[in-house]
């Protein structure tokens, strides 16, 4: 059972004895205290929305209640404060059941690891002491503490992190991120990261700043508000000038009390939250839902994200008096430092040939440029090719990395990296979602560029876009766009875009540490197949949110008029209402298939 604020379980637990006490003593004084507990209630609401400079529609909660004190009509102003501390109470356990997926990844975050020094000794060590390179211990069932590098066969459950309920096998030497559990026999690994910028860490971090209860729902509502407070209110005028009955315009007001847009709407928003999360991605807050759920158009990165997570040494270019085993020794050394693919695919390459990395120090990104390190007392930057290009250099369609001493290129470095094979359908079914048009954006030379635009079926190809140009592009596609513009990217170059689009998606919890923090959406296993998921839901959370709210207004409209005619009474219309309101919450509550097959 999910926890409810003990504030909320005690105005509910007030309004509700206040309640049946004066029902069963037939006596006001309990609806008096009732009906000053939700007038508190409605109050601090009220303060709360023009605190945030918004119309907030509950106001009208707070003038039913005013209103129908004003008449000596204290059971139905008991029945309005029992609403609203209902709802609140309603709020705070659906918020407490949409962050429990998120909250059960911070809770199972290892502490500790048992670490194998070399005479095999094993010995338990907070998980702080772990450094790049140490060999550790992770037993059947425990969680992976840091990223490793694989000393024997085994096998992983990934679904705290992928959503995918079957174990994965991994292979002597792959890398298994931090996070997953051991579903097979004992294991040794070779730490690739620190506990501080480990895949499981950052993901942690995510969660730890994830802002579910600022839901856009309060956004929307507030827009339905600026129409339907003034509609109640006139209505209500309406009512008592015509008819004279002040008791018939109270009625109105009553059954006008919005639960259906304060509370039903951000519930809906909250639990698409939830589910994204289950998904495999980490939206941060509400805001960035509702924008998913108008998602038009897309600028997409390629290496990383519509590319394979892992590209291959290909060929080492050499200037006169360098060997290619120097180049990838100097390589590796600053490489160690980064978590992009690129880096790790170096790694790889001079472990593969038993080539042990230069000690680097100092080792900084440098924005659009790479990596910027100290070797042997000498300046190395490994990154981007820049111009003049050496006239020894090859330029080819591959991806290619320039390792410069003191500003002169000595070396440049050619990998393969293939496309996803989940790319193609993913961009398909994005179009399907409603994503008119997708521009792939990278850093990439032109050749390269356009020839994964061609397979995957994008629009239109920017290659060797700087930060800026990648901002300028945003900009310009944002101008002309009639929904949210999206940007997805990986690495610290995409950062500027990814902040100034109406949606940031970083892909992978192990990507620039930048772009995760920038992102508002971040995609936590590296696939670009789980951005449509996540399309998708906040599509049906969205809808879900829009029909709770009209569900509950157009109940409203009816009981509103049926005041105004005097049919009935405001006790009646009060407690309509709390029908009214329960009806919005449960529909906002109810999956999206299972809503289906009720309307069938």
């Amino acid at each position: 059972m999910q926890r409810v604020s003990k504030s909320s379980l005690l105005l509910l637990a007030i309004t509700t004895l206040a309640l049946v006490i004066g029902l069963i003593a037939q006596n006001e004084w309990p609806f008096m205290l009732g009906s000053a507990v939700g007038a508190g209630l409605a109050i601090r609401m009220v303060w709360v929305s023009i605190r945030e400079h918004e119309v907030g529609s509950d106001v009208l909660a707070l003038i039913s209640i005013i209103a129908s004190a004003l008449l000596s009509e204290w059971l139905a102003g008991s029945i309005i404060a029992l609403m609203l501390a209902t709802g609140q109470a309603l709020e705070s356990w659906a918020a407490g059941r949409a962050r429990r997926q998120l909250e059960a990844l911070v809770q199972r975050a290892p502490r500790t690891v048992q670490l194998v020094d070399v005479d095999g000794v094993i010995t338990e060590h907070p998980i702080a002491d772990v450094r790049i390179g140490d060999t550790f211990l992770v037993r059947t069932g425990e969680v992976v503490p840091v990223d490793g590098r694989l000393l024997a066969f085994g096998s992983f459950d990934e679904s705290a992190l992928t959503g995918e309920p079957l174990p994965r096998s991994r292979q002597i030497g792959e890398e298994v991120p931090s996070g997953v559990s051991n579903a097979g026999s004992p294991v040794e690994l070779v730490a690739v990261t620190t506990a501080e910028t480990s895949t499981y860490s950052a993901l942690v971090r995510l969660v730890e700043n994830a802002k579910a209860h600022s839901a856009p729902g309060v956004r929307i509502a507030n827009r339905y508000a600026l129409w339907f407070v003034p509609l109640s209110i006139g209505l209500a005028l309406a009512t008592w000038l015509v008819t004279g009955n002040v008791h018939a315009a109270v009625s109105v007001v009553v059954a006008a009390t919005p639960c259906p847009l304060i509370l039903a709407v951000p519930i809906a928003i909250i639990a698409g939250i939830s589910q994204t999360a289950k998904q495999g991605a980490i939206i941060k807050d509400g805001s960035a839902l509702e924008q998913l759920a108008r998602s038009q158009v897309l600028l997409v990165d390629k290496t990383g994200t519509l590319t394979h997570g892992g590209p291959e040494v290909t060929n080492i270019q050499v200037a006169p008096g360098w060997k290619p085993e120097q180049i990838l020794q100097i390589a590796a050394g600053l490489e160690l430092a980064s978590a992009h693919v690129l880096a790790k695919a170096v790694v790889r390459a001079a472990q593969a040939r038993e080539i042990l990395p230069a000690k680097a120090s100092k080792v900084h990104e440098v924005l659009g440029e790479g990596l910027v390190g100290v070797v042997n007392g000498q300046t190395i930057r490994v990154g981007r090719l820049l111009e003049p290009v050496p006239s020894w250099v090859t330029i080819s369609q591959s991806l290619q990395i320039c390792v410069a001493k003191e500003n002169e290129v000595i070396g440049v470095i050619d990998l393969e990296d293939p496309i996803r094979e989940e790319t193609v359908g993913t961009i398909q079914e994005l179009r399907k979602l409603g994503i008119e048009r997708i521009l792939l954006v990278t850093g990439d030379r032109k050749p390269a560029a356009e020839s994964v635009g061609a397979i995957v079926g994008v629009d239109e190809v920017f290659a060797e876009c700087r930060p800026e140009d990648k901002l300028e592009l945003v900009g310009i596609e944002k101008t002309k766009a009639k929904g949210a513009v999206l940007v997805v990217g990986d690495g610290i170059n995409d950062s500027p875009a990814l902040a100034a689009a109406d949606v940031g998606v970083a892909m992978g919890a192990r990507g620039a540490t930048a772009a995760s923090e920038t992102a508002s959406v971040v995609i936590v296993e590296d696939s670009i197949a789980r951005l449509a998921d996540a399309i998708r839901t906040a599509k049906g959370a969205r809808n879900r949110a829009l029909q709770a709210a009209g569900i509950g207004m157009g109940l409203s409209v009816v009981a509103m008029i049926s005041g105004a005619f005097g049919l009935v009474s405001i006790t009646e219309n009060a407690i309509a209402q709390e029908f009214i309101d329960a009806a919005a919450i449960l529909w906002a509550l109810v999956p999206t298939k299972k809503r289906a097959s009720l309307l069938t």
